[in-house]
């Protein structure tokens, strides 16, 4: 019996406001961030995508009886987000663990690349927003997805030592050589921890190949979607579905019919056949596939691998001079604002990996992927409004 395992990534970033001609010094923190574009944005994926997804999800639970099961993590950033400007889409995720078909797992609290900048805050971001996840939504998480799907040995083994069952990694062919993203593995040099991978090919016809009219099996519909999972080989224990949730209503419109794939999917994945109801495909979140399956073997990750761009690593954030210059200049500037609660928590939401993200130089499909999502002019331009948020940071510090 096959699992579908749909994980879905809620994620703002605070994006940095452009100061004027006559620039002025920052008198707080907050005020090197650009309030009024951050709620525009949030306002609007909230009321285009959020909650109107949120209730196609509710009513799949509902209509299967609890056989349609999901994940979620939401950053930190995104949670503070909506609870300051749109409280009626965070209600919806409430409403969503409380039917107890949806699992709510842990990343870093500020979506951020502490991982390989700071080894003490990385796990206090990990901590926190444990912390903040069980608080609103009820149950401590077991399962752990790092910022972006970056996945190393390090990395697990630190996961594994807070407590988290399981990991969750990019399905690559270059870390799988050969074996099957199907199965569990077991990170080397970890003893209890499994790591479940996401099917990338699956997971792209929906997040990116859906609405692309080039796509040679454009239109896709529900129905044969499903029962391209349904042809899965039912030994297989389970098929990762991980994306953004943006996916749904704000990166693909209403036009695309993405809101209708996503109502009409569950049904067409669950619908009984001629087939023994052990090779039947299901949904599980990845906390029930961890406890009904065993790993395979060990994995061996010779490098961090991530879901961005076609190289699958860490180029998408620290692939240019730009982006590793500005990454150092922010973790070294931590010590020096440790004694201001206020500048250590505007220091975290610079820590955000989106704001490395928009420096990337890289051209053709994957450069049009980071353009869409920047708000700045360009690399440049965003190294540099980033940099001079560094030291208004420790300006404000008196360092």
């Amino acid at each position: 019996m096959t699992a579908v395992t749909f994980y879905f990534q809620v994620h703002q970033p605070y994006r940095l406001l452009r100061p004027g001609r006559k620039r002025k010094a920052p008198r707080r923190p907050g005020d090197l961030f650009d309030r009024k574009e951050n709620e525009r944005i949030c306002r609007r994926v909230a009321a285009r995508g959020y909650a109107r997804t949120n209730r196609i999800l509710l009513r799949a639970i509902d209509e299967t009886e609890g056989a349609f099961r999901c994940a979620f993590s939401i950053s930190g950033t995104a949670l503070r987000q909506l609870e300051e400007w749109a409280p009626e889409a965070l209600d919806t995720f409430v409403q969503l663990a409380e039917t107890g078909a949806v699992e709510f797992l842990a990343e870093t609290s500020m979506h951020s690349l502490a991982c390989f900048g700071d080894a003490p805050e990385f796990e206090e971001q990990i901590r926190t927003h444990q912390d903040r996840v069980e608080a609103l939504f009820g149950r401590r998480p077991t399962t752990f997805r790092n910022t972006e799907c970056i996945l190393s040995e390090p990395i697990a083994r630190t996961a594994e030592r807070l407590g988290f069952q399981a990991i969750l990694g990019e399905g690559i062919e270059t870390l799988l050589k050969g074996r099957n993203p199907h199965e569990l593995w077991r990170p080397r040099g970890c003893e209890r921890i499994v790591t479940l991978l996401r099917d990338y090919r699956f997971s792209d016809d929906i997040a990116f190949r859906f609405s692309n009219r080039e796509w040679e099996h454009y239109p896709i519909d529900a129905k044969r979607f499903a029962g391209w999972l349904r042809a899965v080989p039912s030994s297989d224990p389970f098929v990762g579905l991980f994306m953004d949730y943006e996916t749904f209503g704000e990166h693909q419109g209403d036009d695309t019919g993405i809101l209708d794939f996503l109502a009409w999917l569950p049904r067409h994945v669950l619908e009984d056949d001629d087939r023994d109801p052990e090779d039947r495909v299901t949904f599980a979140t990845p906390h029930e596939v961890t406890t009904r399956f065993a790993p395979l073997g060990e994995l061996k990750i010779d490098r961090p691998v991530s879901w961005a761009d076609a190289e699958r690593d860490v180029s998408a954030w620290l692939g240019n001079p730009m982006q590793n210059d500005a990454h150092k200049a922010l973790y070294a500037a931590l010590p020096k604002l440790q004694s201001d609660a206020e500048l250590v928590d505007a220091w975290r939401l610079l820590s955000t990996s989106d704001h490395v993200y928009y420096m990337c130089t890289k051209r053709r499909s994957d450069g049009d992927v980071h353009d869409y999502f920047s708000p700045y002019f360009g690399p440049h331009d965003a190294y540099v409004l980033f940099v001079r948020a560094i030291e208004a940071l420790c300006d404000l510090g008196g360092v």
